[in-house]
């Protein structure tokens, strides 16, 4: 237990890696401590290390002792006696050091079941800060439709006011009329994917799924981006995994040599004697008592060798099956790196244009005082408005999305 208590300091550390903004992460923070605390997952993946651990204790024994009882129905005569009954005890021992190689091997094993609750722990991380982005994507979006929507209610109180004066068409008004609607739509649409995403994190932390979840109004991206080496996917747990797995391999071939090597057995034999009653002997019904030694030599120990070649085939196997996901572990960098940079683009050419469509409507607003405002422009720019900002939302999210990877694969 004191093992897993450290793993789960561990991954709290690891969560600080995962948020900028101070009020961000202790909302967050709050949400992976629970998850951490509550999660099925987690704690499978804990009582697994826990029977792993516990078969330490299994394989720290020797064989069990031998017991025998016979009876003599038809009593051999000696020259002391006839022999009635037989008893015996016998223990066989493996060879010096056979029960410690073997207690290595189990806590070698255990040592990686461990490695597994760390992976664990990290995905859950990684998949409750995700639905936390996409959940704040909903909700940004939803705040942006609202302004929109009572920005086309001025707009439609300026298009009546134009009717009213003939400036403009009662078609004018139906169109902003129509634009709201949609924007409606938008916002319930959106309402109920937040429902799923909200279920999503419930379920991760093993609550009612309807529970509400709050999100940060705002996330803004860092002004600098932080940097991260591919050296560093070396520490990542999926790859530290397979050296653990070697390492048993390594101490299940120093079992297998152990095994290999005789086996010693120590016994007793008590033979219970009658005594003569024909005649008068020396030691007449003295009972016999018989120290035994026994040694067992696998000869024919093929077993053992080819248990040796597996092994280190099972060795390379495991070194290769590293590789290949290291190759995979730097791909997936490399790709998220793109995609946060892609992101962090977007967002700066989006902010540009909605500069641009604000002005674009302060000249709207100012040509409407004079008499010459197009509901026709109102709308185009309405529309261009919304599109930049649900992109620079939908940049924030992948920004924060995929620096979430990032460090679940580099710390």
């Amino acid at each position: 237990m004191k093992m897993i208590k450290l793993n789960i300091k561990a991954v709290l550390i690891l969560c600080s890696f995962f948020f900028y903004l101070e009020a961000h992460s202790q909302e967050l923070e709050t949400l992976i401590n629970e998850a951490l605390t509550n999660s099925p997952e987690i704690q499978k993946f804990e009582l697994q290390y826990r029977i792993a651990t516990e078969k330490v204790n299994e394989v720290n024994t020797i064989p069990n002792t031998e017991f025998g009882v016979g009876y003599f129905v038809s009593e051999p005569e000696t020259r002391t006696g006839a022999q009635r009954a037989r008893f015996s005890v016998k223990q066989m021992l493996p060879w010096f050091g056979t029960i410690t190689a073997r207690e290595n091997y189990a806590s070698s094993m255990a040592e990686a079941d461990y490695i597994e609750i760390t992976i664990a722990k990290r995905k859950l991380i990684l998949s409750i800060s995700q639905f936390y982005y996409q959940l704040y994507e909903i909700r940004a979006k939803q705040l942006v439709l609202d302004e929109n929507i009572q920005l086309l209610k001025t707009y439609e109180r300026l298009a009546l006011n134009s009717v009213e004066v003939g400036k403009a068409s009662a078609v004018d008004v139906l169109r902003l009329q129509i634009r709201q609607n949609e924007l409606q739509q938008e916002k319930e649409v959106l309402r109920q994917k937040s429902k799923g995403f909200q279920a999503a994190i419930n379920s991760l932390l093993n609550r009612d799924y309807d529970k509400n979840i709050t999100v940060i109004d705002t996330l803004e991206i860092p002004v600098e981006d932080i940097s991260f080496s591919f050296d560093a996917l070396s520490l990542n747990p999926e790859l530290l995994k397979y050296d653990k797995l070697y390492e048993s391999v390594t101490q299940s071939e120093v079992l297998n040599l152990r095994e290999a090597q005789p086996t010693l057995g120590f016994g007793l034999d008590y033979i219970s004697v009658s005594e003569r009653t024909d005649m008068n002997v020396v030691d007449n019904g003295k009972d016999i008592i018989m120290p035994m030694v026994s040694v067992t030599i696998p000869i024919f120990n093929n077993r053992y060798k080819s248990i040796s070649k597996q092994n280190k085939m099972r060795q390379q196997e495991i070194q290769l099956q590293k590789n290949a996901r290291l190759n995979v572990l730097k791909s997936e960098l490399a790709r998220t790196i793109s995609q946060r940079n892609q992101a962090r683009i977007k967002f700066n050419t989006q902010h540009k244009n909605l500069k641009q469509a604000k002005n674009a409507e302060e000249i709207l607003i100012r040509s409407y005082e004079t008499g010459t405002i197009n509901f026709n422009d109102v709308l185009d720019i309405q529309e261009l408005q919304l599109k930049f900002q649900m992109n620079q939302i939908e940049s924030v999210k992948s920004y924060y999305t995929e620096t979430t990877i990032i460090n679940y694969l580099t710390n």
